[in-house]
């Protein structure tokens, strides 16, 4: 079984960070909670649209590193991978960002995902064997179709509601804050890594 899986706010939380990067900029102060759409909803109110895009480039860039992983994400595709399912990382992401320092996001991605220990392009053993990051959305249903995910899980309802959305690939919401209430048809909720392993048949290869 191949499970493909999105990376940005599915893999890694940026919750903290995004409140954290902001507060260092004097934009944000304790009225504001620490989530990534708090702080995004706060600064639009404000005005301030130009130094959100500002922020998503630090955040998603130079200090990704300092964005925490979803809680139970780790043991949980650890557990995916030992019951011998495939896990591939497939992400829609612009090679820099649209504002601020030219960093190569895609690099910062890669590093994230080493750090954590989630990928090493040199060992067999690596939990994601294959990692993509493409520059459009067109791409990467592509990329899931050509990958042959039998499964996606992302944070957007909007990528798994797409009408060119590979048939036949079971979509899964990540949806940790219960943001979207009833699902459409055909779509499963995913409100914890903890979670994840219970969505999937048995994969034991033995």
């Amino acid at each position: 079984m191949r499970i493909g899986i999105d990376f940005d706010n599915t893999l890694v939380c940026y919750d903290q960070l995004f409140w954290k990067l902001a507060s260092e900029q004097g934009l944000v102060d304790e009225s504001v909670p620490p989530r990534k759409n708090a702080v995004r909803d706060h600064l639009r109110r404000r005005g301030l649209e130009e130094r959100w895009t500002q922020l998503q480039g630090l955040a998603y860039g130079s200090r990704i590193l300092e964005a925490d992983p979803f809680p139970g994400m780790l043991a949980a595709l650890k557990e995916l991978h030992e019951r011998g399912a495939e896990l591939v990382l497939i992400s829609h992401k612009t090679r820099t960002p649209i504002a601020g320092s030219p960093v190569d996001l895609h690099a910062a991605a890669q590093s994230w995902l080493l750090q954590k220990g989630l990928w090493n392009p040199n060992s067999e053993q690596s939990l994601f064997q294959d990692v993509y990051f493409e520059l459009t959305k067109e791409e990467k249903l592509q990329r899931i179709a050509y990958a042959g995910c039998d499964w996606f899980i992302d944070d957007l309802i909007e990528l798994l509601t797409e009408p060119r959305f590979p048939v036949g690939v079971q979509r899964v919401l990540f949806d940790p804050h219960t943001e979207l209430p009833h699902l459409p048809t055909g779509i499963l909720r995913l409100k914890a890594w903890n979670d994840v392993t219970s969505l999937f048949p048995c994969t034991d290869k033995s």
